[in-house]
């Protein structure tokens, strides 16, 4: 009996190397797989923020455009160069502090809310995606 426990021993030593070695492997292939996806998503990330930077200046030019158009109209009708920036200044304002209370509107939970209820264990406050909309 024990020649036959000898006996298999490097083959179990052997499998065992075998396993970890295979592991090793493994692990290594699902870092480089984590690591080619981190990097794909920065590069999605950095076209979504440049498209995003040059999405913003073309739509300040358009609303300059549009207040400068104002402008030129008003001053067409006879009004006088205070006025018509003073208009064009009013709306500025006015579109200001609605944009303002909207985004005031849109952080009235703290970030990573949902992950902090779930921590805390706080499975009431826990909202079902369909009941959201």
């Amino acid at each position: 009996m024990l020649r036959e426990n000898v006996a298999t021993s490097p083959s179990v030593a052997r499998l065992a190397r075998g396993l970890l070695r295979q592991s090793r492997a493994l692990s290594a292939d699902y870092l480089l797989l984590a690591v080619l996806d981190a990097r794909s998503a920065a590069v999605k990330f950095a076209w979504l923020l440049c498209s995003g930077v040059v999405a913003a200046i073309l739509l300040v030019t358009a609303w300059l455009a549009l207040v400068a158009g104002g402008i030129v109209w008003m001053r067409g009708t006879g009004a006088s160069w205070v006025l018509a920036l003073g208009v064009a200044a009013s709306i500025n304002l006015v579109s200001a502090g609605l944009l303002a209370l909207w985004m005031r509107g849109l952080f009235n939970e703290p970030p990573f809310a949902a992950t902090l209820r779930q921590l805390r264990g706080d499975d009431s406050a826990i909202v079902a995606p369909e009941a959201r909309s």
